[in-house]
């Protein structure tokens, strides 16, 4: 037990608050029970024991990770009751889906310990869904992505960017004196600034790892797959990252990985899940509830130059990113007309040269190019939407 504190403070001790992420002052924190989701590699560890170092006092928290030997033979019920016994108040339990039974012990440590405080993470949001009815009415669940151009740009770069609204950014009010020329940075970004870990040595085989890690692993353990069924999964990514963009047909599917049509509709929205595609779907609700899935993208432009190397779609490229930076802060639909529909706005994405013939009837419609500094009239450059979060 005094390997687990001692190894919690040498953790907190070392961890950077130079930069923290967007989802740092959007958790509430006094919550009772708090759980924190997202893709393999996003920074969950990290934002947690950021907040440690900033906030609590190291003699009352406790962090540990639920991969930890220690409970190969101690129950987690057990180690939040002896430290609470101690004095304890605030348990942070990190990749909480390792552990067995995991949601059912929450649980009961929320029902048996009212003045302590739980925050726990899980790199697959597989899992932490599968076991999240013992904890609807208990544990609020946020949800992280990876890094915005503007989060990338103060990270690896220290300029710090204001948050702008979408519609700011149409009313053409982004203005970044500091960086006067933006279009090499956002280049870069797109292949290697959505994960924080893109500083380290090895970036592309680091970020390979995770999305073995994720389709061999992760996936197959959820929804019990075979490893070859894990390999058909890492075949229908490639599939996705060399398409223009990908549009689902699943009798096509079938006949190249060589599975059944039945199966691919499953197998799509496990990836999604997993944080390692987004399926675009049109706006159709009430009884049809989310519509029909009118497009797949890889969720993030990193994961399609490592996928698709030289072989990436650039109007693919384009589009990923547009879809992964507005989805944080709003729901984002297929158009029967362009691109995008982003509540009544429909945008077409494309290049300097892109014009404008596929919103000239639509009431409000906005043509969105890369490889431009400044917008002009409904005009908006790509860039700017990597501001949002």
């Amino acid at each position: 037990m005094q390997s687990l504190f001692e190894y919690s403070n040498k953790l907190v001790s070392e961890t950077k608050t130079e930069f923290v992420r967007y989802m740092f002052h959007q958790i509430n924190w006094q919550n009772r029970l708090v759980g924190l989701t997202g893709p393999r590699g996003v920074g969950k560890t990290t934002l947690v024991l950021q907040y440690i170092r900033e906030n609590l006092p190291l003699h009352e928290t406790l962090y540990v990770t639920a991969e930890d030997f220690y409970f190969a033979g101690n129950r987690l019920l057990d180690l939040a009751d002896f430290f609470v016994k101690s004095g304890g108040k605030y348990l942070f339990i990190d990749e909480i889906h390792k552990y067995p039974d995991w949601s059912k012990e929450l649980k009961l440590i929320y029902d048996y310990h009212r003045h302590l405080k739980v925050v726990f993470t899980g790199s697959s949001v597989l899992d932490i869904k599968k076991g999240g009815s013992d904890l609807s009415r208990r544990a609020i669940i946020y949800g992280m992505q990876g890094l915005s151009f503007r989060e990338y740009l103060a990270l690896f770069h220290g300029v710090e960017a204001p948050k702008f609204t979408l519609q700011e950014i149409l009313d053409h009010r982004v203005d970044l004196p500091q960086i006067p020329h933006p279009l090499p940075l956002f280049a870069n970004y797109l292949k290697k600034g959505y994960y924080p870990f893109a500083s380290e040595d090895d970036f592309g085989l680091r970020l390979r790892q995770v999305i073995n890690q994720t389709l061999e692993t992760d996936i197959p353990v959820y929804a019990g797959m075979n490893v070859s069924t894990g390999r058909k999964l890492r075949q229908l990514m490639a599939i996705v990252a060399e398409s223009v963009p990908f549009k689902p047909n699943m009798s096509k599917i079938a006949e190249i990985l060589n599975i059944s049509r039945n199966n691919i509709a499953d197998y799509l929205m496990y990836i999604e899940e997993a944080g390692m595609i987004a399926q675009l779907r049109t706006a159709t609700g009430g009884v049809r509830g989310l519509g029909k899935v009118d497009k797949v993208y890889l969720d993030n432009t990193n994961l399609v130059y490592n996928l698709a190397g030289e072989n990436q779609n650039t109007g693919n490229t384009r589009e990923t990113f547009f879809l992964n930076q507005l989805r944080v802060n709003h729901e984002i639909f297929s158009s029967p007309t362009a691109d995008f529909k982003v509540d009544n706005l429909d945008f077409e994405i494309g290049g300097r040269n892109k014009g404008s013939k596929q919103i000239i009837n639509v009431e409000k419609g906005f043509i969105v190019k890369d490889g431009i500094e400044k917008g002009f009239m409904n005009v908006i450059p790509l860039w700017h939407f990597g501001l949002m979060y």
